[in-house]
């Protein structure tokens, strides 16, 4: 299928990858914008060439710690100026960037520390209790035959170093590093990020010649269904989606752009669509350490940013902001969705409140992340996740038999390009069924039309039976996004029936009838809820998906 006719005018079909490690991007800018703003963060601010300063110094630091080629760095820190250091630097040292969650509980922390063999941890405070517990923690020994027993640690010794909020900020900002939790105390063998970043302030990080498929990035996945596994991105991998990524999007400008990075470093989205993709067009990134709207909203009216990645989940908290009304949104042209479907009222509400231009997207962390989107000119189809990235190649397969299946039957997504994984850490059977014949299986269900859009439908797990009929969520939901009162809302399957998890808008108060009758009158009987309980919030992960297994 040609999908080509749907790209905006000057996309390339196909880009060129070149053979470079993904720190080169931060050498570029820093060489041909050395001065520019790259960083904006509460009211403190960092230039490229101090950014590359201190990533040079945090390679030195780790060298001499005796982080060596390969050696595995785990980073659980929220988005602030030493997330990006710490990043940077430790790809320069040669080691794999563990992501991870900078919430994660003890117990989280604890398996990915012995599932990796990390022995350098940088944390901030709030996460600090958790990484303690999970270091005085006795990893127990795999048992499910996943993973090679060499890849096992049986309790490393672990170093950490504490990167302390406040660092980020000015002092007249510090009464804030409560709001972000710097309170938590690191114990007496802790380093300090600052402390390490002085003495190295004029050592050379150390000359390594790295081959760029070699891995870059473990991030760990799968939460959304059961134990989180690590996927192995390479340097060529992350480099191609990052050009893929700009190449799809060509109105961004070199220098120009502002980017609010409110998605989390540590998710492949934000690491491609935020943080990689700023540093490759030398722009500047306003960080949220976290997202809250209001928050969000200054920073929007404050820096103006021109582009906001992020999910719907951020979207609708934004239109159901009390005073959105009240700040200035006008700056942000571009924001691309992703890690969940976009209901079109969100889109169509965010549009009105921005004059933006707001479009679905689809991507997994398999995938660095991004294989598809929407066109940002002509805004391509609601409701859809848009057309394949260059250089991307996506089918529609039996779930089965893996033949092809034909336009507008519903099947298994699969996708093909430079930017898939080398594979799972450890898991060579995973990784196996997982990457057939250089396509990766993804395990959604999805539909193609006659012009090469895709639809998402949903995982294929969480496909609904009930008798004889197949029950996709996602069109019992777009529905009910069309109720008035209705801010979010989940449907899952129960004993022999469908039920409806909603949360109300701010001040709105509804009756389970009310609920069903609309979707009576707008939905076939079959689909129609038996049961709608309300709640406060939905269970998501940090990039909003759902966890359709906690309802």
């Amino acid at each position: 299928m040609n999908w080509r006719d749907a790209y905006d005018p000057g996309v390339p079909w196909q880009v060129d990858v070149p053979h470079v490690p993904l720190y080169h991007f931060l050498h570029c800018a820093a060489a041909q914008h050395p001065r520019k703003i790259a960083i904006r963060c509460f009211d403190g601010e960092m230039t490229y060439r101090e950014v590359l300063e201190q990533a040079n110094a945090f390679a030195a630091a780790l060298h001499a710690l005796g982080v060596r080629a390969g050696a595995r760095v785990l980073l659980l820190l929220p988005n602030i100026p030493q997330a990006v250091v710490a990043f940077y630097g430790a790809l320069k040292a040669g080691a794999i960037v563990v992501l991870s969650n900078p919430l994660a509980s003890a117990e989280e922390i604890a398996h990915q520390i012995a599932d990796c063999g990390a022995e350098t941890v940088v944390t901030v405070g709030a996460s600090m209790p958790a990484v303690l517990e999970a270091r005085d923690r006795q990893a127990p020994r795999p048992t499910d035959g996943l993973r090679t027993p060499e890849l096992w640690v049986e309790k490393p010794t672990v170093r950490i170093i504490h990167a302390r909020v406040r660092d980020a900020m000015p002092k007249m900002q510090s009464r804030m590093v409560s709001v972000f939790g710097d309170g938590g105390k690191p114990p007496r063998d802790a380093l300090h990020f600052l402390d390490l970043l002085n003495s190295h302030r004029n050592s050379r990080p150390p000359h390594l010649e790295i081959d760029p498929n070699d891995v870059a990035v473990l991030s760990y996945t799968g939460g959304t269904t059961g134990l989180p596994r690590a996927v192995m991105l390479t340097h060529r991998s992350l480099v191609a989606n990052t050009i893929q990524v700009r190449a799809f999007y060509s109105e961004a400008r070199e220098g120009e752009e502002k980017l609010l990075a409110a998605l989390p470093f540590s998710h492949a989205y934000g690491l491609t669509a935020g943080l990689s993709l700023t540093v490759f067009l030398s722009g500047c990134l306003v960080l949220l350490p976290s997202f809250r709207p209001g928050e969000a909203l200054r920073a929007i009216a404050k820096h103006r940013p021109t582009l906001f990645p992020g999910v719907p989940a951020m979207y609708v908290s934004l239109i159901n902001h009390p005073r959105v009304k009240t700040y200035k949104l006008s700056s942000v042209r571009a924001c691309i969705s992703g890690a969940a479907p976009l209901p079109i009222e969100v889109k169509e509400a965010f549009e009105r409140l921005s004059k933006g231009r707001l479009v679905e997207g689809y991507g997994l962390t398999e995938a660095s992340p991004v294989t598809h989107s929407n066109p940002l000119g002509s805004g391509g189809r609601p409701g859809s996740i848009g057309v394949p990235l260059p250089s991307t190649e996506a089918r529609i397969v039996d779930w089965e038999s893996g033949r092809d299946l034909p336009v507008g039957e519903v099947g298994e997504l699969l996708v093909r390009g430079p930017q898939l994984m080398k594979g799972y850490w450890g898991r060579p059977e995973e990784t196996d069924r997982a990457l057939r014949d250089g396509w990766l299986h993804t395990g959604d269900l999805a539909t193609m039309d006659g012009s090469g859009y895709f639809t998402m439908i949903c995982r294929r797990q969480d496909v609904i039976s009930l008798g004889e009929n197949q029950i996709y969520p996602r069109d019992i939901e777009e529905v009910l996004y069309e109720h008035s009162k209705v801010r979010d809302v989940a449907v899952v399957g129960g004993a022999a029936q469908l039920e409806a998890h909603v949360v109300l808008r701010r001040g709105m108060s509804a009756q389970a009838d009310e609920i069903i009758e609309f979707c009576r009158r707008r939905l076939s009987p079959h689909k129609i809820p038996a049961l709608v309980t309300f709640r406060e919030s939905l269970p998501r992960t940090p990039v909003g998906k759902l966890l359709r297994r906690l309802l």
